[in-house]
């Protein structure tokens, strides 16, 4: 008992009692120590393990931490990331820090600082912008405290360039969705121009429909060009440029951009107005871009359908609200996507880059209404634009 004892005191659990000879009892109490011995050492070992995977993490994180005795400044613990945000080859004293910079050292090891802050450090190389918390802690008596810093500066720059990769891919998204169409229709009046040039008798040409043409190419055109400034500040704008619009002129303003480019594709496109006399206070501009995404998304859905159609419809609500329905016989959406088909940069479509309902839908919030998506898988999707 006493070899056992001191084995404890002094961290020794190498010593092994014999279990197989001298009396039972004996053997039963050198069985218990031997146990004790192991488990303590299956413990330390676990420990040790515990605590060098810890600090192989801790190294290859790009986030830098040091714990400190705030009695005398030594170093219990630095990765190498702290060393290289501060330039610094090594450190085992922070005091080291006070002989090379006085104002990092005081910026970093002695101002008081909200966790979540952000500090500038001005190195002999460069100025970095970190992120830095702080923790106070206690270990036999004494005091210690954890830094961490975090280099920020890359992150906004990665933030930044992202955001202007999606920006381009909205602007693509959207000038595309206009430009298609136009160079559709446009394609179509330089062909029946061309016939009626070779033999007028035989082709000649509907100069109210060629006025119809031209004028849907002018407008959509100087909509794409409005469209183009006003989402430089759409995330800012809180009025949109309303004014009451006509629905069946809105109508009729895209189908003459769009019904060259459906017909050729065999889709049947279908405007249905309860009243001619209906209006809607709306920006003509934005409103006209989410009907044409809305239409271009009902294509890629229903033109590999038998006698795909796209319906657009509006009405009166009997509470009052103006609806615009763009209803499609395509595939449809399943339903554990159509939650999320608004949420920006979504997209089940594998050329898609998942802000073209996101968009619409911003648009429709600035008119303070709604976009609302009904769908049956295989059985076609219909969006509301509720006003």
């Amino acid at each position: 008992m006493h070899d056992f004892f001191e084995s404890v005191k002094y961290n020794d659990y190498s010593q092994w009692f014999n279990e197989k000879s001298g009396p039972e009892d004996i053997r039963e109490l050198h069985q218990g120590f031997n146990a004790v011995n192991q488990k303590i050492k299956d413990i330390n070992k676990d420990k040790e393990t515990q605590y060098l995977y810890l600090e192989k993490i801790l190294e290859l994180i790009d986030t830098g931490i040091v714990a400190y005795s705030i009695s005398t400044g030594n170093v219990i613990w630095i990765n190498e990331s702290f060393k290289e945000l501060l330039k610094t080859p090594t450190l085992k004293n922070i005091k080291f820090v006070k002989k090379r910079s006085q104002n990092i050292f005081k910026t970093v090891f002695e101002a008081q600082h909200v966790n979540g802050s952000t500090i500038t450090i001005d190195t002999e190389k460069n100025k970095a912008k970190l992120l830095i918390s702080t923790a106070h802690f206690k270990m036999n008596n004494e005091e210690f405290k954890l830094i961490v810093l975090q280099n920020i500066d890359n992150t906004l720059n990665q933030n930044q360039s992202e955001a202007w990769n999606k920006l381009l891919h909205i602007m693509t998204h959207e000038i595309m969705n206009s430009i298609t169409p136009i160079s559709s229709l446009a394609e179509t009046l330089q062909a029946e121009i061309k016939l009626n040039i070779e033999d007028s008798k035989k082709y000649p040409i509907d100069t109210n429909d060629l006025y119809l043409s031209v004028n849907s190419i002018q407008k959509r055109s100087e909509g794409l060009m409005n469209f183009s400034k006003s989402y430089r500040g759409l995330n800012k704008i809180t009025t949109i440029n309303a004014s009451k619009v006509y629905v069946r002129e809105l109508f009729d303003g895209i189908n003459n951009l769009l019904k060259s480019s459906l017909k050729s594709k065999g889709i049947d496109l279908q405007f249905i107005i309860d009243s001619q006399k209906l209006q809607i206070s709306m920006d003509a501009v934005l409103i006209e871009q989410v009907l044409i995404n809305l239409i271009m998304n009902s294509v890629d859905a229903c033109i590999e359908r038998d006698q795909p159609k796209i319906i657009i419809s509006a009405k009166t609500s009997s509470e009052g609200y103006a609806i615009i329905k763009i209803r499609d016989n395509g595939k449809g959406i399943p339903e554990v996507l159509l939650d999320k088909i608004f949420i920006p940069f979504f997209t089940s479509k594998k050329k898609g880059s998942g802000i073209g309902l996101s968009l619409c839908q911003q648009i429709m919030f600035l008119h303070k209404g709604q976009i609302q998506a009904n769908s049956i898988e295989n059985n076609g999707t219909e969006i509301r634009l509720v006003f």
